[in-house]
């Protein structure tokens, strides 16, 4: 039996959209935290089990274990989403092909947020949906799926199945900065809660907050993708305090960290443009060009992977006087992006120069 499960609180706008996604499951059980508007009353009509629990003082772990604690016990697979996800058509045919008699957990592609036109834009891997012992929900916000059960772990990566995430884009995330205060105060050398507050602090702009967070953070974490992502959160916090010299410190740090990842060169990149070091910004995106493969061990920003990078080496080539190269770039841009008018202006622009279209 397939069990999808889900924390919910005021999501009715997602209610036909993610009832339509997950109905592949032959059973969905929601646990509602406290709407006040129609959510529960739209979820029981589309056929969810509907469970109304309160969660004081809030934390996602708690609500999320609470959940998990409403699928029944002979489940064989379940499956965690969140009501502002869609599971691409098939998922479950999908999940069933990889699941092997001892798999504990399944890995699928997590599509974070997305373009204006609909395509990925934050990519990383998702482990959500796991067999039904053995497993707990961690931490109060980041909440992670954590295995306690008697034999080794066994994850499956799944083809074809892709979750895709549409938040409401007015929906607060206030709870988050006191809640991984919290955690780390619970514990102070859990890396992964660190690391997410450090992140949090440069969100809220809080910058020497987000540094001094980090270097908690590297003093203890060995995971390389994540402990460069730490250096490039730092890096762009030096730069938003005016020392661009210790960001550019922080980024070749990352680069040397997790030299695979387009991440850490593609945003060096754009700080250097800022400064017009053109040979610098050549360089950097030219090595992040050549990185063709993503990471399926950490999440993938959609700008190292749009036209970001063709569109900064072709301005650092036109400004190097290196013309055939711009041109190259400009085209591939625009082919990664065609609907982008500034990327279109600038590859008529090299045309014109160099002879090969008539001037507007």
């Amino acid at each position: 039996m397939v069990c999808v499960y889900a924390i919910c609180k005021n999501e009715e706008q997602f209610v036909d959209r993610w009832m339509d996604s997950m109905r592949e499951a032959d059973q969905i059980i929601v646990t509602d935290t406290g709407s006040t508007d129609n959510t529960v009353q739209r979820l029981r009509e589309r056929g969810a089990v509907v469970y109304e629990e309160v969660v004081r003082p809030w934390r996602f772990d708690r609500a999320r274990n609470l959940s998990l604690s409403h699928v029944p016990e002979n489940a064989d697979i379940c499956v965690c989403t969140d009501l502002d996800e869609v599971l691409s058509p098939g998922w479950r045919a999908a999940l069933e092909r990889a699941w092997q008699p001892n798999t504990t957990r399944a890995k699928y592609l997590y599509n974070w947020s997305h373009h204006a036109d609909g395509s990925p834009d934050l990519q990383l891997y998702y482990t959500k949906i796991h067999s039904r012992r053995g497993f707990f929900w961690n931490y109060p916000v980041h909440e992670y799926l954590a295995y306690t059960g008697p034999v080794p772990e066994h994850v499956v990566f799944v083809e074809d199945m892709v979750l895709d995430h549409y938040p409401d884009p007015i929906k607060s995330r206030s709870s988050y900065l006191p809640l991984l205060e919290t955690a780390v105060e619970e514990n102070p050398t859990d890396t992964r809660m660190l690391y997410y507050l450090g992140r949090e602090y440069m969100y809220k702009k809080q910058w020497q907050s987000c540094i001094d967070t980090m270097k908690r953070y590297l003093a203890l974490s060995q995971w390389e993708e994540e402990r460069s992502a730490a250096m490039r959160w730092g890096a762009y916090s030096w730069n938003m305090q005016g020392k661009p010299w210790e960001a550019a410190r922080w980024y070749l740090r990352a680069i040397a960290e997790a030299p695979q990842m387009r991440d850490p060169y593609v945003e060096f990149a754009q700080m250097a443009y800022q400064q017009k070091n053109w040979p610098l910004v050549y360089c950097l995106t030219r090595q992040a060009l050549s990185i063709s493969e993503k990471s399926k061990n950490f999440a993938n920003m959609g700008y190292a992977w749009d036209h970001t990078p063709e569109d900064l080496c072709a301005i650092a080539c036109w400004n190097l006087k290196l013309t055939e190269e711009a041109l190259e770039h400009a085209r591939r841009a625009v082919e990664l992006t065609p609907g982008n008018e500034r990327l279109k202006k600038n590859l008529q622009l090299i045309l014109t120069a160099m002879g090969k279209a008539p001037p507007d």
